[in-house]
């Protein structure tokens, strides 16, 4: 099963949750707001509906409810504590990352198999714990993650995925690409298996944008992108071609 992660753009670190989000919810709030008392003359009596002030822009609002347990572990460590599993997630919550003399969230992506992947940040957190032991651990945690998504234009955000891909190729002349390339990734785990790679940095490498991720795991049948294999060597789609 495919499964939601977190990757961290600064630092390529990747949080993974244990299970697939209880519910998904994708909210769009448009670029307008109505006048507030006293800030400006109300103007359009007899209408029905006050006015309104458009301002631009928006804000994109990914709500997701996630469930971690100490028993879903399938390592032998598993901790006693569910908030060994969820303490990553509060801190991509906290000014860790600076921006023009100001702290703020880390950038982040969303990541879930090949139908997400959005740049977003951590607005607000909330958890819920259960499944007390006698020492007063909990043992499961309900998730509660508010994300905003960030760092894509008006443009990109309106257009169809197929549109991007064109656009980014036509961009890039999409010419002198290599006929294939070897994932690298981190060190390997603790256990002596083999690290994972990013594909969207694959991508980046191979067709000039990580945007193009999807066609590059559906080129080499890649049911996890997640889950690519330091090593493996990934054959290039063609320039003209399209999985």
């Amino acid at each position: 099963m495919e499964r939601v992660a977190f990757i961290i753009d600064a630092t390529g670190e990747r949080i993974d949750c244990l299970l697939n989000p209880e519910t998904f919810e994708v909210r769009r709030l448009a670029g307008v707001r109505t006048p507030a008392a006293g800030s400006e003359p109300i103007v359009g009596r007899g209408q029905a509906d006050d006015p309104v002030r458009f301002t631009g822009g928006g804000r994109t609002e990914l709500l997701l409810d996630m469930v971690f347990d100490v028993g879903l572990v399938e390592s032998g460590g598993a901790p006693q504590d569910v908030r060994a599993l969820t303490a990553r997630l509060w801190n991509l919550a906290e000014n860790t990352a600076h921006e023009l003399g100001a702290g703020r969230p880390p950038l982040i992506r969303l990541v879930w198999g090949k139908s997400w992947n959005v740049p977003c940040v951590v607005s607000a957190i909330a958890e819920r714990f259960d499944a007390f032991n006698a020492g007063g651990a909990p043992g499961r945690s309900w998730i509660r993650l508010k994300l905003l998504r960030v760092g894509e234009p008006a443009g990109s955000a309106a257009c169809s995925f197929d549109e991007e891909l064109t656009r980014t190729a036509t961009a890039n002349g999409d010419t002198d690409r290599p006929a294939a390339l070897e994932a690298i990734g981190d060190g390997g785990t603790s256990d002596g298996r083999p690290g994972t790679a990013r594909i969207d940095l694959l991508a980046a490498d191979a067709l000039g944008s990580p945007m193009r991720w999807r066609e590059l795991a559906a080129h080499n049948d890649v049911d996890d992108p997640l889950a690519v294999r330091a090593g493996t060597v990934l054959a290039v789609p063609s320039a003209g071609s399209r999985s």
